[in-house]
């Protein structure tokens, strides 16, 4: 919820919010493009600061006044992209609840679209953040504990007898739906998302 190249994906976000964030300077916001762009290309522990320094074209001096340690920036990049999924959320149409959440899941087969596809970039970042106390780690859950929150409120008001059960489920097929995105191809996960669906909401 919600990832380059993000390729084209992570890069059109990422012109929106600057565009709208006029405080950040223009060196963080190229320190975090270019980290955004990096880290989901090639892995986080993979890209190292220099190269990040390198390309966004900043001074070292530049790079740590506005990120003490690459931990911060790698927590700055969770966080922004957990930001920019929830902004692409609340910018969808209000509608009733059960297709608000095809409308969310739909979001899937969006960010395959873009292309570049290379797997959820949250899962790709708790795979090299194991520790559950690591800010990073911490970001993540509270990203997925948002993600399963928005399914349990729109689940509980279209009358689901267990809604979080029901969340939980509908995190989990997203997971496995971006996943093997990557691993098999998207070519079904439209079908995918539509047959889920089906099956785990609760007909009226």
């Amino acid at each position: 919820m919600y990832c380059t190249d993000l390729s084209a994906r992570v890069n059109r976000m990422n012109k929106t919010v600057s565009q709208t964030d006029s405080g950040a300077s223009a060196a963080r916001r190229r320190l975090l493009d270019t980290a955004a762009r990096l880290f989901y290309a090639e892995g986080i522990r993979a890209v190292g600061i220099d190269r990040i320094i390198a390309e966004a074209g900043v001074a070292k001096a530049t790079f740590y006044n506005h990120f003490p340690s690459k931990d911060d920036l790698v927590l700055a990049y969770i966080e922004e992209q957990d930001r920019l999924g929830r902004v692409a959320v609340a910018a969808l149409p209000k509608q009733p609840p059960r297709e608000m959440i095809a409308a969310i899941m739909g979001r899937i087969s969006e960010a395959l679209a873009a292309g570049g596809w290379r797997g959820c970039p949250f899962l790709n970042a708790a795979a090299e953040y194991p520790d559950p106390k690591s800010p990073a780690r911490q970001a993540i859950d509270a990203r997925r504990a948002w993600y399963q929150g928005l399914f349990g409120k729109l689940l509980a008001a279209d009358g689901d007898p267990a809604p979080s059960v029901t969340a939980s489920l509908l995190v989990a097929l997203s997971d496995g739906l971006l996943e093997a995105a990557y691993l098999d191809g998207s070519n079904n996960v439209p079908a995918l998302v539509e047959e889920g669906l089906e099956r785990l909401l609760v007909r009226r």
